[in-house]
């Protein structure tokens, strides 16, 4: 038997597309003999669909586009991810299911049993859990059919579920395992992917072929590396990450076992590429073709608009630099050095005039109180307002160039320099930001060097740096690290040599400006916590206050 697995790149709600995408592969898999072709978890309306689903016209497109599926299913069978109507009155109104389509109809559907309500993932709040388990027989073999979280909790040790889905389907001695999953994209998830594979192979000691999306939907981006491992518990074969594949195994080989070499996994640069994949289908996906941005001279807006260059073309790039009387003469030249390296368009927009002429309508009100923030603050609205203006004019998305590191401690101005449809480093420490910059850099210096090398600056107030009211990046982040990613409170990351008054003002400053983060764009995720979906928090709480 040769089952194929087809890692695509789906699109919420475009079930046409989707659709034509799949049998475009189920095509492909046909001319490489596959019997079986394996698509993603909800595939057929994409992931995650979020409220979408609550519309009963949704509902009906999934279930036509598994029609029209059915229909080419004539000489392999499909397995393919969409949402099923649960006919009972009790519960809720719908599963995430797995069909299985054979001769031109619906074979047998598996119900997801397990699902995952943390962190992204808010899958209870749609679907009805699966209670029954039933292997798929299909050309003599037993297939273990799941779906993505049902093969997450190895044995019943998860704590979060009371049911192991594998545990059930084996005493049904089932040949191989097929899981359609969804599995969104973190620095750290590749790894932990293929542990969990191995691990269920090492308890079940049968092969599994599991499928992934590969694709961004809006702050989410799914990194493909779908995996096919053999009984022996080495990877056969891992896909590419960031892109679409159909690749076709034939089982007895699988069943051998041997060892492929697997994808690179070093950290920057798969951050570096999730970030370039996710600015591309944001644009894609919604029918934009050029992005605007800020370009300071600094290393934050330098990455940023590497990233998009490299996302979109650099002709579709277009850069603003907008001194001030504060600004630095190297900046200014690092920023058009930096547009020139990539080829992109730039304009060069003096604020200093504005400026002036905003202080002179407010000095009555202002008085004598003395120069501090406001003025910081008013130079980077100025630039918004004009980033804006640009962006309504010519139809160019503006986006935002944060980092998480100000994001996390508020050093960011609202409706000036936070403005923007998508922050495409929001979810990237400072640190990491300046080793985006050196992996940019590898083969030929793009991001002048200097960019890179000096003190971190607004350049809102003469002779500026970060480190005038931030502790060093790499104390601060690391503080960061712990607070956010790994939810350690103050007593725990003080006692790992942290001076407590530092630990205690950081974490205030964090909770206090999180009602600055959710009135900002949607964060591209690359880490295991981002700020936004996954990150829930009170804007009034008191906690560390």
């Amino acid at each position: 038997m040769k089952i194929a697995i087809a890692q695509l790149n789906f699109h919420i709600g475009n079930f046409e597309g989707n659709v034509q995408k799949m049998l475009e592969a189920v095509a492909t898999a046909k001319e490489q003999g596959a019997d079986i072709i394996c698509f993603s978890e909800l595939s057929t309306c994409g992931y995650p669909p979020r409220d979408f689903l609550e519309f009963d016209d949704f509902i009906e497109q999934a279930e036509a586009a598994v029609e029209a599926l059915a229909k080419a299913a004539n000489g392999i069978a499909i397995a393919v991810g969409s949402p099923s109507r649960n006919p009972v009155p009790e519960g809720k109104d719908l599963f995430n299911s797995a069909f299985f389509l054979v001769d031109g109809k619906i074979q047998q559907v598996q119900h997801k049993t397990l699902l995952p309500t943390y962190d992204v993932f808010d899958e209870y709040r749609y679907f009805e859990p699966g209670t029954e388990h039933k292997i798929v027989e299909y050309k003599g073999k037993r297939i273990a059919l799941t779906v993505c979280e049902d093969i997450w909790n190895i044995g019943n040790e998860n704590p979060l579920y009371k049911v192991c889905p594998m545990d059930e389907m084996m005493p049904q001695k089932p040949d191989f395992i097929i899981n359609l999953s969804a599995s969104p994209f973190s620095y750290k998830q590749a790894e932990s992917r293929i542990h969990v594979v191995q691990a269920n192979i090492k308890r079940y000691g049968i092969p599994m072929f599991y499928i992934n999306h590969a694709g961004a939907q809006t702050e989410l981006i799914f990194d493909g590396g779908s995996i096919v491992m053999s009984p022996d518990g080495k990877l056969f074969d891992e896909l590419p990450y960031f892109e679409e594949a159909v690749r076709t195994y034939e089982l007895d080989a699988v069943q051998k076992g041997g060892v492929h070499k697997p994808q690179p996994k070093d950290k920057i640069a798969l951050i570096h590429d999730a970030i370039v994949l996710g600015v591309k289908d944001y644009f894609g996906k919604l029918g934009f073709k050029k992005a605007i941005l800020g370009l300071s001279g600094g290393i934050d807006s330098a990455v940023t608009a590497a990233l998009a260059a490299r996302a979109l073309g650099p002709e579709n790039v277009r850069l603003i630099l907008m001194p001030s009387q504060f600004s630095s003469g190297h900046s200014v030249q690092d920023a058009q050095d930096l547009a020139e390296n990539f080829g992109c368009p730039y304009d060069i927009i003096p604020v200093q005039r504005v400026y002036e002429a905003y202080m002179s309508e407010l000095s009555p009100l202002f008085g004598d109180l003395p120069f501090n923030v406001t003025e910081e603050n008013l130079q980077a609205r100025i630039r918004g307002m004009y980033l804006m203006a640009l962006s309504n004019k010519f139809g160019n998305i503006l986006l935002n160039t944060s980092n998480k590191s100000e994001m996390a401690v508020g050093y960011g101005t609202l409706y000036g320099d936070m403005c923007g449809g998508l922050s495409v480093i929001g979810d990237v420490y400072k640190t990491d930001v300046f080793e985006l910059a050196r992996y940019i850099n590898k083969d030929k210096e793009m991001i002048p060097v200097n960019s890179i090398t000096k003190p971190p600056s607004a350049e809102l107030r003469p002779d500026q740096k970060d480190s005038d009211s931030l502790p060093d990046y790499d104390i601060l982040d690391e503080i960061l690290l712990q607070y956010i990613e790994k939810r350690q409170g103050p007593k725990e990351i003080i006692e790992m040599g942290f001076d407590e008054k530092l630990v205690r003002r950081i974490l205030r400053l964090v909770n206090i400006n999180e009602f600055k983060r959710h009135q900002t764009a949607p964060v591209i995720r690359v880490s295991p916590k981002a700020f936004g979906m996954g990150r829930r928090m009170p804007i009034v709480g008191r906690y560390l206050s």
